[in-house]
This record gives structure tokens, C-alpha cells and sequence, in this order.
């Protein structure tokens, strides 16, 4: 198979011919037909994760190994089944699931595969991804079918939406009219804003450094957004939300906005941390007791999320997130727009 590849970090991916893999058990060969172009990409292509005082994290102590081809956001053509696949059909599109585990542990088997401790093994980082021309799904139990939907915009599902999903199931329930509190307006910002008007909620606020993005966030369905400048952003929040808050979901999650949203926090308040910006947050410990604080993180999503998201696409209760295709030959053009902030929404690589 083709793939366009991380052969070495912060160098142009390479157009190489890597093995075709030949599904084995329960496997299923999938021919890549869309995949988005995630921020967290950049990570593996930057070479690492900064990790703030404790140094940074390497591609290699995180077990990446290159060339790789990167890719987590996929829908593809069923091309060819394993002995034991069942559910799935030569021909069928389907949303590919990505982020998997050991496949045997307890976590794994109660379908939480993005939880697994043992080993991760997830599409697009540990193994090739949509950014070549075939991708391996381990069963048809990490397929999700999506009938009515743009394919472009079912590919984001299975990372922006799943992420954001499972994010927000972490501070619900909460009354509608209750500020949720949103920081970073891309891709992820955007699907958060969706899945809250689909979920019912109300109070929607959205914080971002670029009053573009801010003006996107309103257009989608935010109540109220904040520009994040200088050192006032706390303030300016509060000021937005009529006071501390209970929720804030940062999918940026720098060293300043961790900050800013820590302190926004009520009593009993909640920060999900999502984003890999990079840095560290330094906590006043007697607050975390005396207000009951929680600072938790939320990574990406499960297979049910997966399928609970298309579910509400498929209601007609998403609208669609703002997609521009560009062919997979464009992939280091798409890369550096993105590393520039000039992206709204999401890109997605098509086949050809």
C-alpha cells in the first residue's frame, strides 16, 4: 500500500510504499476513502509533548515508532474480511474506530478500549493510519456504519466527536442554563458546541485567542464567547458567565488557559482537561480541598461514544462541522496551515 509518512520528525512526510496488511481472525482490510487532519497529529510530527518542568515527552518513550503513517480519523471501503470476521460485507463504508488497546484485558473486553493499561494500539499512531491507502481495523466491532451522513464529516466522529463526547459526559448532568465553559474553537470547539445544542444545553460559552474562531463558535450556537488576551481572561470569563462556574473543558490545555480555567472554578466545579498544547498546572492544594475542586483528564472516546455520536448525526440533531476535502497529496500543505492556525474546522484527506 501507499502512505504518505513520518520518516523523520519535523520533515515533510514522504509518499512510501509500505506493506498491505493481510487481516487475520476477526480483522477487516479497509481501503481509505476519507481521513481528518488532527491537531494531535502535529505532536508525532513535531517529534513530542511538552511536558512543562518534567522535560518533554519523545515519540520514542511513548512507544511511536517511525516511518509511520499518521491518520486516526478514517472512513473506508470494506475491502477484504479475516476468517472469523462477521457484521460486514465487502463494499461497505464504514467510520473506523481507532483507538484500541491489547484487545484481551478487562478494560478491552467491556469495550473501553481506549482505557486499556497494558499496551496501546491506536490507528494512526502506534499503527498505520488513514493517511496511507488501506487501514486495519481489528473487528467489525470498531466499525460503525453511517448511513445518511457525508463520509468527509463521519471521518471527524471518530476523533473531534468521540473526544468531545466523552468530555462533556464527564460534567453532565448539569441544568441547561448552567454555563459550560469551552476553550479552543477549532474543530474540537466546534463539535462541542453541536453535541451540547444536541444534548439540550443551553448556556454555552466558548473562549479562544482568535476573535475569528469566536465568530465561528457564535455562528454554530455559542451564547456567549470570551477573547483569551493578556492577562484578564479569568475576568473576563467570570464576567461572561455571571460568576464561577461548574464546568470548563479545556480541549487546548496550554500552561495559560489550564490556568485561566482553574480559576474560574465554582465550588464542586469540574476541569476536563482534553488538549495536548503542552506545559504544566501548578495547583494551590488547600483550594482542591476546601472547594471540592476536580481536575480531570478525557481521553478521546469508546466505541459506544463512536456510535452515539453518528446516532445524533443520523437524528438530525448535529449540524455538520465545517469540512474542507483536500486529496491525500496535499497532506504537508494541510499540515502547516494547520501549525499556522489557519484551519476552521476540520480538513479531510480524500483518496487520489
Amino acid at each position: 500500500m501507499r502512505g504518505w509518512a513520518v520518516v523523520e520528525t519535523g520533515a515533510p512526510l514522504q509518499d512510501i510504499e509500505l506493506p498491505t496488511p493481510e487481516p487475520q481472525g476477526e480483522e477487516v482490510l479497509l481501503e481509505v476513502t476519507h481521513c481528518g487532519v488532527c491537531h494531535s497529529d502535529l505532536h508525532i510530527w513535531e517529534g513530542g509533548y511538552d511536558l512543562g518542568s518534567r522535560g518533554r515527552l519523545s515519540l520514542k518513550d511513548r512507544g511511536v515508532v517511525l516511518p509511520l503513517a499518521m491518520g486516526h480519523e478514517v472512513v473506508g471501503r470494506v475491502v477484504k474480511l479475516g476468517p472469523d470476521a462477521k457484521g460486514v460485507a465487502v463494499g461497505d463504508h464504514r467510520v473506523v474506530f481507532p483507538w484500541l488497546g491489547c484487545g484481551k484485558c478487562e478494560r478491552c473486553e467491556a469495550g473501553q478500549d481506549n482505557m486499556c493499561a497494558v499496551v496501546p494500539r491506536s490507528i494512526g499512531i502506534y499503527q498505520h493510519g488513514g493517511y496511507a491507502t488501506h487501514v486495519l481495523a481489528r473487528s467489525p466491532r470498531h466499525l460503525a456504519a453511517f448511513d445518511g451522513i457525508d463520509p468527509a464529516v463521519a471521518a471527524t466522529y471518530a476523533c473531534s466527536g468521540v473526544t468531545v463526547y466523552s468530555a462533556i459526559q464527564k460534567v453532565m448532568p448539569l441544568p441547561p442554563e448552567k454555563p459550560i465553559v469551552i476553550v479552543g474553537a477549532g474543530g474540537l470547539g466546534l463539535n462541542a458546541v453541536e453535541i451540547l445544542k444536541a444534548l439540550g444545553h443551553k448556556r454555552i460559552v466558548v473562549v479562544d485567542v482568535s476573535e475569528a474562531k469566536l465568530e465561528g463558535a457564535r455562528a454554530a450556537g455559542a451564547t456567549d464567547t470570551v477573547l483569551a488576551e493578556g492577562d484578564n481572561t479569568t475576568a473576563r470569563l467570570l464576567e461572561a458567565c455571571g460568576g464561577p462556574v461548574e464546568a470548563v473543558i479545556d480541549l487546548v490545555n496550554g500552561t495559560s488557559t489550564a490556568r485561566s480555567a482553574f480559576d474560574a472554578l465554582t465550588k464542586g466545579g469540574k476541569l476536563i482537561q482534553v488538549g495536548l498544547f503542552g506545559g504544566e498546572l501548578n495547583l494551590p492544594l488547600p483550594l482542591m480541598a476546601t472547594k471540592a475542586l476536580t481536575v480531570q483528564g478525557s481521553y478521546v472516546g469508546n466505541p459506544q461514544d463512536l456510535r452515539d455520536v453518528i446516532g445524533l448525526a443520523q437524528q438530525g440533531k448535529l449540524s455538520p462541522l465545517p469540512v474542507t476535502t483536500e486529496p491525500a497529496s496535499a497532506v504537508n500543505s494541510v499540515l502547516n496551515r494547520l501549525r499556522d492556525g489557519q484551519v476552521r474546522g476540520r480538513v479531510v484527506l480524500t483518496a487520489g
